[in-house]
C-alpha cells in the first residue's frame, strides 16, 4: 500500500509541475528569465532547439504514463476483490455529483466544472499574456505594413498558440489503451465528451487563426504568402491543408450529421493521420514537441490495435432473438479479465472490411470463464447486414475484435441498493452487471450484494425476450434465489398484452429463438489480452523502450545529419526536420511494439492451443417471454422462474423515475443509467437536484 501511495504522490506532483509549465509559458517571466538559462545549460547539439521542449513538456507526461503502468500493475493484484469498498472515494461523492445538464455539454459533475474552468483560465490567460508582451515589441513584417495591422497579426499568431494547447490534450481521451485515464477513474469511452468539447475549442480558435490571417495577408497585399512553403519558417501550405482536413472532420462530427450519416462521420474521420502531418509540418519541431506526447501514447495504442484485430476471434455461437437482436459468444483466455460494462470493439470483414462498432460485453468475467458475450440490437444498415447473414446459418463466421476496454473497478457494486435505468439496447450493460451478480451471490456466498431495481422501457412486447439474456446459455447457477432483485419492465408503444393462443405463443417462442452453434477452425483464436497477462508491465516496457529508442535516433540524426549541416552556416529545410521527427516516432513506435507484441503473441498462442472447444447447448433455454405476456407454460429451470416472478409488465406507460428514486429509503444507493439522452438527463436532474442525498449516479453512454 505504501509503494502505491508513493507512486500515486510522484505522478501527481510531476502533472502539477507540468501544468505549472504551461502557465508560465506565455509570461515574460518564461521567455525573458527562464529561456536564457535553460538555453545555456540544455545547449545539446543532440536535439539543438527541441531539446529545452522535450525536457519540459514531452518527458514528464511520457515518465508518467510508464509510472502509471506499474501502478495500475500493482492496483490490480493487490484489488483483485472487487466487491471491498471504497472508503476513500466515498469522500468525494459529492464532487462526482451531476451539477450541470445541458443538450450540448451532456451530464457534467462538480470535479467536471472546475476542471473545465480552470482549463478555460489557462486558455485566457495564456492568449492575454502573449497578446500583451507581442504588443510590447511589435515586428513589423515590411515598410508599407501599419500599426493595427501588425496587432491584428499578433493576434491571429496567438490564437494559433493557443489552439496547441488544446491539441496538447486531444489525443489523451481517444487512446482506448491509456494507463493515465484509468489512474483518474476514466475510460476512453466516458472520456470521449472531452475529446469532442477540445476539438471544438480547437477547431474554432484553428479557423479564427486562419481567417485572420487571411485577412492580414488581404489587406497588407500579401496574398502570396498564401502559397508559400517556406524553408526556413512555417510552411503556411501545409497549415491550410491542415485546417481544410479538420473542417471537414468537424463539420461531419457535428451531432446531427454524424447520426444521421455515421458513415460519412466515420470515413472522414480517418483523414486524421493526413490532418497530424500538415499540422505538424506547420507547427514545426519545437511546438510539436509540447503536443507530441499525446500523439505518441495514441499511436502507441492504434498500432497495438491493429495488431490484435490481424487475429480472427474464435466464434463459438449466436442467439438470435425475435426482437432483432443477438447474442454472440466467443471463446477466450481465462486469463484474460474485465470488469462489468466493458465494450469490445467487433469488425466483420463480410460486411466491412473498415468500419469497427463497440459493443457491450454481457457476460461475467468470473462467471463463464472460458467465453465473452456481446449483444447487438439492430438499429443500422451494418448490424442489420450481420443479422441477415446469421439468419442463414453459417458454418463460420470470420469476426476480428479489439478490446476489452472498461473501468478499472466497479465499485458500484458495493452499493447498499443498485437502481438499474435502461432504455430499448441499453439493457446491456445491466446484463452484464446482472451476471456479475449472479456470481457473487451464488458462487461467494460471504460477498455482500446490492438489493436490484431494474427500471427498463422497450417499444415492443417482443423486446421483452431481451430478458433472456440476463441469463447465460450455459454456465448458469442452478439457483439465483440469493439475489434479491425486482424488474419493472415497461412497454410504451403497446396498451394491453397481446394475446396469443397459448399453443402457437409456445411453437413460436421455440422457433423463434434460434441458436447456431459454429464450426471451429484452427485459424481463429481465443480472445486474449493484446499484452498478454501482466498488460500494463508489458504496456509501460513499450512506452519508455519505444520513447528512449525515438530519443536516441533523434539525437543521433540531430547530431551527425543536420548539426553538420547548420554548423557550417547553411541552413536545413525547416520541414525536413518535422519529418525527420515523425518517421523516427513512428519507426521506433513500430519496433517497440511489434518486439513486445509478438512476444506475447507467442504465449497467447501456447495458451490458446491448450483451451479446449468450449460446448455450447444445442438447443437455447426456452424463452420465459410467454409468461410475461399473459400466458402460462412449464418453465425449465429455477433461474428463469426466478426472473419470471421477479418481472412486472407495465403497458402503456412510461416509468415514474422520480416516484421510485425517491423511493428508494436506503442509505447508499447507486443509480446506474443507460438509453436515450433524454432518459439519461432526466436521471442526472433528479440525482443532482440535492432532494436525495442517498443517490449517486453513474451514467453509461455510447452516443457520444
Amino acid at each position: 500500500m505504501g509503494s502505491k501511495t508513493i507512486l500515486n504522490g510522484f505522478v501527481l506532483l510531476v502533472f502539477v509541475g507540468w501544468l505549472f509549465i504551461w502557465v508560465m509559458l506565455p509570461t515574460t517571466t518564461y521567455k525573458n528569465s527562464w529561456t536564457p538559462h535553460l538555453l545555456i545549460n540544455l545547449d545539446s547539439t543532440y536535439f539543438r532547439e527541441q531539446g529545452i521542449n522535450l525536457l519540459l513538456f514531452t518527458f514528464p507526461i511520457m515518465l508518467i504514463a510508464a509510472v502509471s503502468c506499474v501502478y495500475l500493475h500493482l492496483y490490480s493484484k493487490s484489488t483483485s476483490d472487487h466487491s471491498s469498498t471504497n472508503k476513500g472515494r466515498e469522500y468525494f461523492a459529492s464532487w462526482r455529483r451531476p451539477r450541470l445538464v445541458m443538450e450540448s455539454l451532456g451530464i457534467v459533475n462538480a470535479v467536471e466544472l472546475i476542471f473545465a474552468a480552470m482549463f478555460t483560465l489557462l486558455l485566457i490567460w495564456s492568449l492575454a499574456n502573449y497578446i500583451y508582451i507581442s504588443y510590447g515589441n511589435l515586428h513589423m513584417h515590411n515598410p508599407a505594413e501599419k500599426v493595427w495591422m501588425a496587432k491584428f497579426r499578433s493576434v491571429a499568431l496567438r490564437l494559433g498558440y493557443i489552439g496547441n494547447v488544446c491539441y496538447a490534450f486531444l489525443f489523451f481521451p481517444v487512446t482506448r489503451l491509456s494507463s493515465i485515464l484509468p489512474l483518474v477513474g476514466l475510460t476512453s469511452e466516458s472520456s470521449i465528451k472531452y475529446h469532442i468539447w477540445l476539438g471544438h475549442i480547437s477547431m474554432a480558435l484553428a479557423v479564427l487563426h486562419s481567417v485572420g490571417f487571411v485577412i492580414y495577408y488581404a489587406v497588407s497585399n500579401q496574398m502570396i504568402e498564401m502559397i508559400e512553403w517556406s524553408s526556413s519558417y512555417v510552411s503556411n501550405v501545409a497549415g491550410e491543408i491542415a485546417t481544410l482536413v479538420a473542417i471537414a472532420m468537424w463539420i461531419t462530427s457535428l451531432y446531427k450529421i454524424r447520426r444521421k450519416m455515421f458513415d460519412l462521420f466515420f470515413y472522414t474521420h480517418q483523414l486524421y493521420t493526413l490532418y497530424i502531418i500538415f499540422y505538424l509540418l506547420h507547427v514545426g519541431v519545437a511546438y510539436t514537441c509540447m503536443i507530441l506526447p499525446g500523439i505518441f501514447l495514441f499511436l502507441i495504442d492504434r498500432y497495438l490495435r491493429f495488431l490484435q484485430s490481424k487475429r480472427s476471434a474464435r466464434l463459438i455461437s449466436a442467439r438470435l432473438l425475435p426482437c432483432s437482436t443477438f447474442e454472440l459468444t466467443f471463446s477466450k483466455n481465462p486469463a484474460l479479465t474485465y470488469n462489468p460494462t466493458s465494450i469490445l470493439f467487433v469488425n466483420v470483414p463480410s460486411v466491412s472490411k473498415l468500419q469497427w462498432h463497440p459493443f457491450t460485453i454481457v457476460s461475467s468475467n468470473n462467471l463463464e470463464t472460458d467465453k465473452l458475450s456481446v449483444v447487438i440490437k439492430c438499429m443500422g444498415s451494418w448490424s442489420q447486414k450481420l443479422e441477415k447473414q446469421l439468419s442463414s446459418s453459417p458454418d463460420r463466421l470470420q469476426i476480428s475484435t479489439e478490446g476489452p476496454y472498461g473501468p478499472s473497478s466497479s465499485h458500484f457494486l458495493s452499493r447498499e441498493c443498485l437502481v438499474m435505468v435502461s432504455g430499448g439496447s441499453g439493457i446491456t450493460p445491466m446484463i452484464s452487471i446482472f451476471r456479475e451478480l449472479i456470481y457473487r451471490s451464488t458462487l461467494q456466498p460471504n460477498t455482500k450484494v446490492p438489493k436490484v431495481i431494474l427500471i427498463t422501457s422497450f417499444k415492443n412486447t417482443t423486446d421483452l425476450t431481451m430478458l433472456d439474456l440476463f441469463l447465460p446459455i450455459s454456465t448458469t447457477p442452478s439457483n439465483i434465489s440469493n439475489l434479491d432483485f425486482q424488474i419493472e419492465a415497461y412497454i410504451t408503444r403497446e396498451n394491453e398484452p397481446q394475446q396469443h393462443d397459448h399453443n402457437n405463443l409456445e411453437l413460436a417462442s421455440k422457433s423463434k429463438q434460434q441458436l447456431i452453434v459454429f464450426k471451429q477452425n484452427p485459424k481463429d483464436s481465443p480472445i486474449s489480452a493484446a499484452l498478454g497477462k501482466s498488460s500494463w508491465l508489458w504496456l509501460g516496457a513499450i512506452i519508455a523502450s519505444s520513447f528512449f529508442m525515438f530519443l536516441l535516433l533523434l539525437g543521433l540524426v540531430t547530431r551527425y545529419s543536420i548539426y553538420p549541416i547548420e554548423r557550417d552556416g547553411k541552413l536545413y529545410h525547416y520541414s525536413a526536420k518535422i519529418i525527420w521527427d515523425m518517421f523516427l516516432a513512428c519507426a521506433s513506435i513500430f519496433i517497440g511494439t511489434s518486439v513486445i507484441f509478438m512476444w506475447q503473441k507467442r504465449e497467447n498462442e501456447i495458451e490458446g492451443k491448450q483451451i479446449q472447444n468450449v460446448e455450447i447447448p444445442t438447443n437455447p433455454t426456452n424463452s420465459p417471454v410467454g409468461n410475461l405476456c399473459g400466458t402460462e407454460r412449464e418453465l425449465e429451470s429455477l433461474p428463469h422462474q426466478s426472473i419470471v416472478q421477479a418481472t412486472k409488465v407495465h403497458y402503456g406507460a412510461r416509468p415514474d423515475l422520480k416516484r421510485i428514486l425517491f423511493g428508494c429509503k436506503a442509505s447508499d444507493v447507486g443509480v446506474v443509467v443507460c438509453g436515450p439522452k433524454s432518459m439519461r438527463h432526466e436521471v442526472a436532474n433528479i440525482c443532482a437536484s440535492g432532494l436525495a442525498q442517498n443517490l449517486h449516479f453513474e451514467s453509461i453512454s455510447f452516443n457520444w
